[in-house]
């Protein structure tokens, strides 16, 4: 008998489990370690405050999940739970071509009303920086046509944070087994255990994380869960003979990035493969167009060498907003999934979240935007 049962084993099942067991429950994570999973190849990327796409109840989200980042490395390094990849090594967002002219504008007008309106961060931590500046700052950067930069943005590598928490989380007592859940256990509305290979586990209390495979639950619990895999690739790229520590991220408008790492490498992506299904494979299309995107943006990297390609599905729902919280009508069952291109980003504070919520303890945010409900109108 467990206080608490966990579906899934990628960076946010692994949150949610940590997050229990230092509140004292005795929980079980089930992973079954599917091929492709988000976690293991995501960017990395932290910087909401440069966000111009998604509305607003996800950019305060997402503020709230950046700023835990702090609290949550200070957990890990008093647990002696190993590296992360953090870093705070700001960000540039830049119109590389002319076409990107436009989207630049209406950024540059929504981040600066937004830095208006929450009083903050300071102009000298966000603010405009010439061509000339933004190619010092990222020297294969071709000549852009504008850039904004934000001092505060920052990364994390994803299969390292994962590692750390999973590693923190089993030493405060976390079980973990391998396998596949086959349904949950439900009698009267309620939740009260799950079924793994045929064997019975009871709980109190189950969280369903299970990424692009989370909507295989919705079935048995009545409601619509629809998060579906989303196809990204990436490349990393390495040139022994230059120093990248101090370069910042780099983002431009046609849905890309590049991500430095202190070791001379510099993380280019990512395609987003709607419509992908469970295939986590490389493809020609999708290495093409991270190439001929990353090249079209820093030319300078055309003579680096592939040194790595990975492929990731992400959990992206039907709205492409997160899925977190209760199931209505349903007690002691709590979904936290649908993150898409924004786990790394999202994902420690949504675990704390659904950790908060399955131990009876209010939430400081209104998640009424991403409940699962909302599909049921």
């Amino acid at each position: 008998m467990y206080d608490a049962v966990v579906i899934g084993g990628g960076l946010l099942g692994v949150a949610t489990a940590y997050h229990l067991v230092r509140g004292g429950v005795k929980t079980l994570l089930v992973d079954r370690g599917d091929p492709g999973r988000a976690t293991d190849a995501g960017a990395g990327i932290l910087s909401p405050e440069t966000n111009s796409r998604d509305p607003d109840p996800w950019v305060q989200f997402a503020i709230r999940a950046v700023a835990y980042y702090s609290t949550l490395l200070g957990h890990l390094e008093a647990d002696d739970a190993g590296e992360t990849g953090y870093a705070q090594c700001g960000l540039l967002v830049v119109a590389a071509t002319d076409d990107e002219r436009g989207a630049f504008a209406a950024a540059r007008a929504q981040i600066f009303d937004r830095r208006e309106r929450r009083g903050g961060p300071p102009q000298e931590n966000l603010h405009e920086v010439s061509p000339s500046d933004a190619r010092r700052m990222f020297p294969p950067l071709a000549a852009v046509q504008g850039a904004i930069f934000y001092r505060g943005g920052a990364r994390v590598d994803g299969r390292l944070l994962s590692r750390a928490v999973r590693a923190a989380a089993e030493r405060h007592g976390l079980s973990v087994q391998q396998g596949s859940v086959d349904r949950l256990m439900l009698t009267s509305h309620r939740v009260n255990g799950v079924v793994i290979g045929g064997d019975t586990v009871s709980a109190k209390v189950v969280a369903i994380t299970g990424g692009a495979w989370s909507n295989a639950f919705g079935a048995q619990l009545g409601i619509r869960i629809p998060v579906a895999p989303q196809r990204g690739q990436i490349i990393h790229l390495r040139n022994a003979q230059v120093s990248t520590a101090d370069w910042p991220i780099v983002s431009a408008f046609h849905g890309h990035y590049m991500v430095p790492w202190p070791d001379s490498r510099v993380v280019v992506g990512a395609t987003r493969e709607t419509g992908s299904g469970f295939d986590p494979r490389l493809t020609a299309a999708g290495v093409r167009e991270v190439l001929d995107e990353a090249l079209r943006v820093a030319p300078g990297l055309a003579d680096w060498e592939i040194h790595e390609m990975r492929v990731g599905l992400r959990p992206l729902s039907a709205d492409g907003q997160p899925v977190l919280g209760p199931v209505p009508g349903i007690e002691c069952v709590y979904i936290a999934t649908g993150h898409g291109p924004t786990g790394l980003q999202l994902g420690p504070y949504s675990g704390k979240v659904t950790a908060d919520l399955m131990l009876g303890r209010s939430s400081d945010i209104d998640l009424t935007p991403f409940g699962v409900a909302r599909f049921a109108r």
